[in-house]
Parts: C-alpha cells; sequence; structure tokens
C-alpha cells in the first residue's frame, strides 16, 4: 500500500499567520489566523488555524510527516544587518528598535517553533521533520502547483521576502527552477506601499484602498515618479532612487524628499482626501501597471513559456491584472488567490512535497486544485442552529429551494443580506462563503453597504458575482475569474454615458451618478473587480444567482466580505450573526437557517462601529 503523506505549511511573525494542510500533494485545508482570533492580519503563532486544519483533515499532530515554514529567517537577518551596515549610521534608532527582537525571538525561529508545535501536540523533537522554504519559492509554488498548467513561468512580486522582491521562475512538472530575481531594497510593493503610506492608509493593509482610489484621478504625477522614483528598463527590471524613501533605515515609508516632490506632507489618516490623493494613486497604479506588463512581456519573451502564474502580493492588484490578462501576451493565466503572506503557508507545504520529497504532480481534467479557495471551516445545519440557539437569535429553517427564493425576494426589496455557506475562502475576497450580497441593479446599495453595512470609507467600491455562464454578456470578459482576481469593463450595451454636468462632479460625487445598468457594482471608469460562479466549486451561490436571473433577468449580485471594517471576515455562526446585529444587515441565511433582522431581540443588538480597529 502506498505511503500517505501528511505536510503542515506555515507562514507567521511577520504579517497574515496561516496554516494549509496538504496530503499527497491534495489541498485537504487552510485558513489564516486573524479569523480565528478576529486580529486582522494577526501575525503571531497560527495556533488555532493549525488545531483547524488537523481537525478537517482527521488527523493527529503525530501524523504529520513535515511541517514547512515559508521563508528562511537567517536570510532575513542577513538582510536586516546588510541594510544597516549599508546605510549606517542612519537608521541607528531603526536598528536599536528592531535587533532585541530579532535577537530574542526571530533569529532562533526554529526552537521557537519546535516549542510552538510541541504546544500543539507534535513530538518535542521535530529536527529531522522541520523543513524552511525560502520565501518566494514558497510563493511560486502556491501559484503554480495548484494550477491547471503542466508547464508555466511563475511571476512572484511582493515587499520582500529575504532578498529578492521580484522573481521569475520556470515550472515543469513537479520541479520549479529560479530563472532570475530582483534584491532589496528595490521592490514595486514596497514602491506601491510608499504610495499607501504617503495618501494615508496602513500599509500591508491599505493597498487595496489605493487602488480603488485610483479611477477617481488622473495619472497627473506619473512621469514624475518615472523621472525620480524609479528608473525602469523595457525589460521590466528596474532600480528605485533610496533618497525618496525611508523603509531601509527608518520608521516610515517615505522620506522628506518624496514630499517635497509631490508638495505635501503624507495625508493624516482619517483626514479629507483631495483631487491630489486620487491624482497620486491613479500615477502609481499607472506605474505599476507599466511595470508588470514590461515584466511580463519579456518573460513570454524570454522563456517561450505561454502559460503565466502570478503569485506575492501585487498579485492582488487586480487592476494590473486585467491589464496582463488582455495585453501581457500569455496564452493563459492563473493567479493565486492567497498570493499574499498567508498563501506561503500552501506554497510552503507544496514545495516539501514536490520539491524536497520529489513526490509527482496530479493534474485535474478541468479547472485547479484550489477548490475555489473554499479551504476553510464548515458547519454542519445542526450545529449551526444548535449555535444560533445558544446566542438567543430568532430563525426558521427552509429547505434550499425554498431558502433560495426567500433570499431572492429579500434581495429584490433592496435589503443586503449576510451568506454564509459551506466552507470558508482562504484568502483575502469573499467568494460567496462568507459573504454580504444585494442587488446589483440597485442605485443605493453601494452607498447603503458603505456606510450602514461596513462602516468604511465612501469611495470604496465594490464586486460583482455573475454566473460564469453569462460573464461575457455583461463584461468585457470570457475567461475564468473565480477569485474575484481581474478587472473589466462593463458591456457597452449596458453602460450609461455620464453628461457633461456629471463628469465635473468631484471624483468621489461621481460614485453616485449610475453609469450602468447595474450600478452598485460599476466603477467611475465603468470596470468591476469580477468573480465568475461555477457550479461545480459553489453549487448554492451559483443557484442563488440563477434564481436572481430567472427572478429578475439579471445574473449578477454585488459580493462584498462578510465583516465591517477592521474586521476579519466572519468564521463560525457567532461571528456572523454579530456582524449581523451590529450592522444594517437585514437578513442573514446560514446554512438552511433564514434570520430577519425585524425578528431579533433588540437586547441582542451590538454596538459595532468602534468595536475594531480601523484598517
Amino acid at each position: 500500500m502506498k505511503r500517505k503523506f501528511n505536510i503542515l505549511g506555515l507562514s507567521a511573525y511577520y504579517h497574515d499567520s496561516a496554516a494549509a494542510l496538504i496530503q499527497d500533494g491534495n489541498i485537504l485545508a487552510a485558513a489564516q489566523e486573524e479569523r480565528f482570533t478576529r486580529r486582522k492580519h494577526d501575525a503571531r503563532f497560527p495556533i488555532n488555524a493549525i488545531e483547524y486544519c488537523l481537525s478537517a483533515a482527521r488527523i493527529s499532530a503525530k501524523e504529520i510527516d513535515y511541517v514547512v515554514f515559508y521563508d528562511k529567517p537567517f536570510l532575513k537577518f542577513e538582510r536586516l544587518l546588510e541594510t544597516y551596515v549599508a546605510f549606517a549610521p542612519k537608521g541607528f534608532n531603526s536598528f536599536r528598535k528592531a535587533i532585541p527582537l530579532w535577537l530574542n525571538e526571530k533569529l532562533f525561529q526554529k526552537k521557537l517553533l519546535c516549542q510552538e508545535l510541541h504546544n500543539c501536540g507534535f513530538e518535542s523533537d521535530l529536527t529531522n521533520r522541520l523543513l524552511f522554504s525560502e520565501h518566494h519559492l514558497s510563493h511560486s509554488a502556491s501559484a503554480f502547483f495548484p494550477s491547471p498548467f503542466s508547464r508555466a513561468a511563475i511571476l512572484t512580486m511582493d515587499g520582500v521576502g529575504e532578498w529578492a522582491t521580484t522573481s521569475l521562475a520556470l515550472g515543469n512538472d513537479n520541479n520549479i527552477a529560479v530563472h532570475k530575481e530582483i534584491h532589496f531594497p528595490h521592490s514595486i510593493g514596497l514602491l506601491y506601499s510608499a504610495f499607501t503610506y504617503y495618501t494615508g492608509f496602513k500599509v500591508n493593509s491599505g493597498e487595496y484602498k489605493l487602488m480603488g482610489l485610483a479611477p477617481y484621478g488622473e495619472p497627473k504625477y506619473a512621469q514624475r515618479i518615472l523621472d525620480h522614483l524609479i528608473d525602469l528598463k523595457p525589460d521590466g527590471s528596474f532600480r528605485l532612487d533610496l533618497s525618496y524613501f525611508n523603509y531601509c533605515t527608518g520608521l516610515t515609508m517615505t522620506s522628506t524628499r518624496f514630499h517635497d516632490l509631490f508638495g505635501a506632507p503624507p495625508r493624516s489618516e482619517e483626514s479629507q482626501l483631495t483631487q491630489k490623493h486620487m491624482d497620486i494613486a491613479a500615477s502609481i497604479q499607472q506605474v505599476i501597471e507599466e511595470v508588470v506588463l514590461r515584466l511580463v512581456r519579456s518573460i513570454i519573451k524570454e522563456t517561450g513559456e505561454k502559460n503565466l502564474c502570478l503569485a506575492g502580493g501585487v498579485a492582488l492588484n487586480c487592476v494590473a491584472n486585467g491589464k496582463i490578462l488582455r495585453e501581457g501576451g500569455q496564452d493563459r493565466l492563473w493567479i493565486q488567490p492567497a498570493s499574499g503572506d498567508a498563501g506561503g503557508a500552501l506554497g510552503a507545504a507544496l514545495a516539501g512535497y514536490h520539491l524536497h520529497l520529489e513526490q509527482p504532480r496530479q493534474l485535474i481534467a478541468s479547472g485547479d486544485l484550489m477548490k475555489g479557495s473554499y479551504l476553510g471551516p464548515v458547519f454542519s445545519d445542526d450545529e449551526i442552529a444548535k449555535r444560533l440557539e445558544e446566542v438567543g437569535a430568532y430563525f426558521e429553517v427552509l429547505q434550499e429551494d425554498d431558502l433560495i427564493q426567500s433570499c431572492v425576494e429579500i434581495l429584490e426589496e433592496g435589503k443586503a443580506i449576510g451568506w454564509f455557506q459551506g466552507r470558508m475562502e482562504f484568502g483575502p475576497r469573499a467568494l460567496g462563503a462568507r459573504s454580504i450580497i444585494g442587488d446589483a441593479r440597485s442605485p443605493h446599495m453601494q452607498s447603503i453597504l458603505n456606510l450602514k453595512v461596513k462602516f468604511r470609507e465612501s469611495f470604496r467600491p465594490f464586486a460583482p458575482s455573475v454566473l460564469r455562464e453569462d460573464v461575457s454578456e455583461w463584461f468585457d470578459l470570457d475567461t475564468d475569474s473565480p477569485y474575484m482576481l481581474l478587472v473589466a469593463n462593463i458591456a457597452k450595451k449596458y453602460q450609461r454615458p455620464m453628461t457633461h454636468e456629471q463628469k465635473q462632479l468631484f471624483g468621489i460625487e461621481k460614485l453616485n451618478v449610475p453609469r450602468s445598468d447595474i450600478p452598485a457594482i460599476t466603477h467611475v471608469d465603468y470596470s468591476a473587480r469580477i468573480q465568475t460562479v461555477h457550479r461545480d466549486t459553489n453549487p448554492r451561490y451559483h443557484k442563488l444567482l440563477s434564481a436572481f436571473k430567472s427572478r429578475t433577468g439579471c445574473p449578477v449580485l454585488v459580493n462584498t466580505s462578510f465583516n465591517v471594517r477592521g474586521e476579519p471576515i466572519v468564521c463560525t455562526p457567532e461571528d456572523s450573526f454579530r456582524c449581523f446585529m451590529g450592522t444594517g444587515i437585514e437578513a442573514l441565511a446560514i446554512g438552511n437557517c433564514l434570520l430577519r433582522k425585524e425578528a431579533q431581540p433588540s437586547s441582542l443588538k451590538e454596538n459595532y462601529t468602534e468595536m475594531f480597529d480601523l484598517d
């Protein structure tokens, strides 16, 4: 009988800690620690995620053959020391704060990991079973091995791993070979984060806000960025002028020279956004897109590969991904849905299996190995009902068809629904398992969701879920986009041109002008971040969209993550009920249970507006 290999992958200690478990290359479970602790971007050792993975696989810690960590601490420490030496004496305060933490914890991470794993039930001696993968190799493995490709070029772009910030690798069957790298301190991820910081958003958290802000502006500063901040070559390679940045030695991202270049200090958090901030966002977005396009085109030319995989935090820039899809020159594109550090846990496990153990890959006939990214906890209908009873909720239990019909009627009334079904998503996007949904045709849904449900900035756009079979009818896209990582325009026939007067409105005011027949998900530039819904990976969500289409003629719904600003996406029935009772969500469909806000005891209402730190 063939031996089974159980491999646990981990990311931890920096941001977005996670655990992933594979068995003979098959992905059984994966989850971020933040979903269990309710602390966004939780960087602590992922003890809860590990316990979940073991439970989902129905195995004990003693049955794990290898644990693989997603990067190499010694190489990171080497980079830290070399950077401070290179810039000395500048940056001494930053050095003074960082070194004790490294000496006490991070440098001796193997010992720390062994201790933490022992607390989870693992054997105390893991000397031969604890492996370390390089950071970008973990990203590359997470992108290539679950992909539908037997061969592919792999582009990884993020802030920084150990040394690499951008890497090109070639995947062939069960092997990955690194082709070339760009090293720290030159990083398009850190360049984008510098502008995230400058426009008043939190680094490693607010980059998607910067991307969402960009369509409100004009790229007036793009050439200034190219002239001063980045030396961009035709093949996409680049160097930054480090005199404009402070991340090598300081406690901020940008220097006074950067501020002088753009005529003002960084925007303070929660202060007024101006047209200039929008123009700066549009400018850096355009530059990043140009860098990424040049990289992709040169990769395709150099390698001759027509399949392309993407990973790393920059791969979550879905606007750039849309540009790659249309203009990159590859035949097929696949993007890891958990492209950030959390996905590194999965990549580490896969690297351990295929690269360390030299085990073969198993490609499937259609789709990929991510199972729609539905890899998190699931709750039975009986367990859901029991948990809801324990918190004092009032609900009705319905058959699936009746639940679907009731939800369609609620959506038609212009109400928002908390949609909690099946296994939780792995990655930053809600994909119809832990989602808040609404009618995309409503001209008011966008503002209702932002202000009364999500408690977030009014400029933030929402994404559509659309039946895969209808995507080309409603959008300028005719390919799978199951992970909400591609941006495309609304189909011309559904667009509504803006009048001259409407075009003169201040950036954010434009969002209140319906620009298509599905205004709730149409950004000011007529774009949308699209999720295609597939019957085989999420049958209940597909059924809901199909029923909504039968009733209204529209196969599109608003889909946003089930949380409020600063809160991790909900994980448990209790999480979803608290969010439901603390926001303007009017109904909750959780398993076969349907809850209506008006039926709930007023004593259970939550004050959710200040429950989580703003991100």
